[in-house]
């Protein structure tokens, strides 16, 4: 059991950059051995800048100290417990972000009042003072502050020791979209006070990273559509910030309004018709801004956008009057970053008039549980399973060890192969091509050779849909809206119901069909009138 973490722990770390290792030690040594002076007296005069808030987050403080975040309601009885572990750590950081004082109802003074309740519980915060949150909270306490032109000393004072907390634990020891935070964050710190180190910083980080971060196709290189959401919407802010302030005026406007129009391009080709993003990877419901509201805000900050076509990211999407077709067809990324991926290769989610039809079973949960662990895994997603193994070693609720690779793709405008080698210690390669039509998808699975080992293909559908009949090597759903063809070495289907995802802590009963074969397996989805779910 021992050998076998030691196994995991190695094949999780030797993907890191050695910047990530060397700051881990740097900030555990500092932090036990020496005595880190972070407070500085800010002078006592005004700081402001101009904003304005063109998108507002949902209500999620409702007056009375109760709270909404992930789905889950709590009021404090008589004192806000801002460390308040009950609902898990993520629930605890929402509740420090404080997203609610640019929320779409919520009285001045009320803000004012949840801003100096946090001051006074400032000697206590724990989960608080961590650079993350900091970074957002900091972010809409500049916003709110200046949206009402409100001018206050002590809160000033408190924002300005968080930030010299943040600035000197930058978030190097992980990188992505936590370093990306920090630096935005740094950006808003140094408009507001005029603070020439915060925008050295921030200039840096953020033309470094987002050269990085965001692939050639557009894609933020996490690979969640959600997590791309956020930080566009973080990006967009950004630029309403130097637009509308004179502070600095230098080439870093131009350099992020040419990532956001990437970002824009690769949201507009993966947005479904009715709005909604793949669930692909860690990516939830009602969390990030809706890709109408981005591209809302884009257009209000008199960015445009040309629709580009889908490579680095690894996703290939198929388009037509009757089904969308999102597929995963990439490698597990980024390398020294996969907190939020999933062992999903060959993965894809399937629309049709504008409707969910076969989806991923998205994810409802970050704490580092059987649930998690369970979303996170090959059976989990709509692709083959072989024997036990999973195509890529998810562990520790974010981290990965062992992963597939892609070692051959090619694809044309009506289909898409891929091979990947994370059946490799099992000495087998997974070969899938999907192949379209008007009204037709064709999915052909092929094992490199024979094994005693079971082969399953998985597909999840969306709770709607429900009238699904095996009728032998088919399958009839929706009342003959659909039917599904199986073929080649398909020897047994079974229905089993499965837990989707609605959002964080949501879920609801579905069903999922499992397609036991040897060695190679024809899908044929035919799609014959329109679904009424």
């Amino acid at each position: 059991m021992y050998i076998k973490k030691l196994i995991l722990f190695v094949e999780t770390i030797k993907h890191l950059k050695v910047k990530q290792i060397y700051y881990r030690l740097y900030y555990f040594a500092r932090n036990r051995f020496l005595r880190v002076k972070y407070k500085k007296k800010l002078p006592n005069h005004s700081f402001s800048i101009f904003w304005d808030t063109p998108l507002l987050y949902t209500n999620s403080f409702f007056g009375a100290n109760t709270f909404l975040f992930l789905n889950i309601k709590h009021t404090f009885e008589s004192q806000i417990d801002w460390n308040y572990p009950g609902f898990g750590k993520l629930w605890t950081y929402n509740l420090n972000y404080f997203d609610c004082l640019n929320q779409e109802e919520l009285q001045t003074k009320k803000g004012i009042a949840l801003i100096e309740n946090y001051i006074q519980s400032d000697q206590i915060l724990k989960d608080g003072k961590e650079p993350y949150p900091i970074s957002l909270r900091g972010i809409n306490w500049i916003k709110f502050l200046c949206k009402n032109k409100i001018s206050d000393h002590k809160i000033n004072q408190n924002l300005y020791s968080h930030y010299q907390i943040l600035s000197q634990n930058i978030e190097y020891h992980l990188l992505g979209n936590h370093l990306l935070e920090n630096g935005f964050s740094l950006l808003f710190a140094a408009y507001y006070f005029n603070n020439e180190a915060f925008y050295k910083k921030a200039s840096k980080i953020l033309t470094e990273e987002l050269t990085e971060q965001v692939l050639n196709d557009g894609a933020h290189f996490e690979l969640s559509p959600m997590y791309h959401q956020i930080l566009l919407h973080r990006l967009l802010d950004c630029i309403n910030l130097i637009k509308n302030n004179s502070w600095k005026q230098n080439k870093l406007l131009n350099f992020l309004e040419g990532k956001a129009i990437q970002m824009l391009s690769w949201l507009q080709l993966v947005t479904y018709k009715n709005g909604n993003i793949p669930m692909v990877n860690d990516s939830a419901y009602h969390i990030a801004p809706t890709s109408h509201q981005l591209f809302s805000y884009a257009k209000y900050l008199g960015l445009l956008w040309e629709t580009g076509k889908l490579s680095d990211s690894g996703y290939r999407k198929f388009s037509n009057d009757i089904f969308e077709l999102f597929v995963d067809v990439g490698n597990v990324g980024p390398t020294y970053q996969p907190g939020h991926a999933h062992s999903d290769t060959f993965n894809f989610e399937l629309y049709v008039n504008e409707k969910p039809f076969i989806v991923d079973t998205g994810v409802s949960t970050y704490e580092k549980n059987e649930q998690r662990q369970k979303e996170r895994s090959t059976a989990s997603h709509n692709t083959v399973m072989i024997g036990d193994n999973e195509q890529t070693e998810v562990w520790g609720g974010f981290r990965v060890a062992k992963r597939a690779k892609i070692i051959s793709c090619k694809d044309t405008n009506e289909t898409v192969e891929a091979t990947h080698n994370g059946y490799k210690k099992i000495n087998l390669q997974h070969t899938r091509k999907f192949t379209i039509s008007k009204s037709q998808i064709i999915i052909k699975d092929t094992i490199s050779h024979k094994t005693d080992k079971e082969q399953i293909a998985y597909f999840h559908f969306h709770p709607n849909i429900n009238h699904i009949h095996i009728n032998g090597n088919d399958v009839i759903l929706d009342e003959a809206a659909i039917l599904m063809k199986f073929d080649g070495g398909i020897y047994k289907i079974e229905k089993e119901d499965y837990n989707y995802a609605l959002g964080f802590n949501q879920t609801k009963k579905a069903i999922k069909i499992k397609a036991f074969f040897e060695t190679k397996l024809t899908t044929t989805i035919n799609l014959r009138q329109k679904i009424n779910a």
